[in-house]
């Protein structure tokens, strides 16, 4: 009795390892794949045509929302075009707080493409002066964009 509880447990086990590994080449392929990722950063020594980058052209990098009221939201929308040779990819954008929510395509920007990355911007609990950054993480080189928004937050009087 013992050996066909064995048997029959193996027998089981093994159906659930073939079953469970799948061929990667059977999958479907989704998204964004590294075949269009340029990176010229590579250990082959080769260095890379600069003009065949991904590269951000911004209209403007800093934006000033000028005098806002506690509590108000704001948002901006920062331009760029793709000045580089192949297509530029986000991977990642994020704001230095929580009060600062950034935007951005999720898919590829062809050569000479154009985009841009909404920020909006959130003063509740926020008084004077406030700066505020976003990080962009990019296929680009350097690999990092910083943008920077500011604005002067008004606390209203109570009555």
């Amino acid at each position: 009795m013992k050996c066909n509880v064995v048997i029959i447990f193996s027998v089981l086990f093994s159906l659930l390892l073939t079953t469970a590994c799948k061929d990667s080449n059977t999958q479907k392929k989704e998204g964004i794949t590294s075949d269009i990722v340029n990176n010229p950063a590579t250990a082959s020594g080769h260095k890379a045509d600069p003009g065949s980058q991904p590269q951000f052209n911004f209209a403007v990098e800093t934006h000033d929302f000028g005098k806002i009221t506690q509590g108000e939201k704001v948002s901006y929308s920062f331009k760029f075009t793709n000045n580089g040779g192949s297509d530029l990819i986000i991977s990642e954008a994020h704001g230095s707080c929580g009060c600062t929510v950034p935007q951005y395509p999720r898919v590829p920007i062809p050569p000479k493409g154009e985009s841009a990355i909404d920020v909006t911007f959130d003063s509740e609990g926020k008084s004077g002066l406030v700066e505020k950054t976003v990080t962009l993480l990019a296929n680009t080189s350097p690999n990092t964009k910083i943008l920077k928004i500011t604005a002067t937050v008004d606390v209203p009087e109570e009555k």
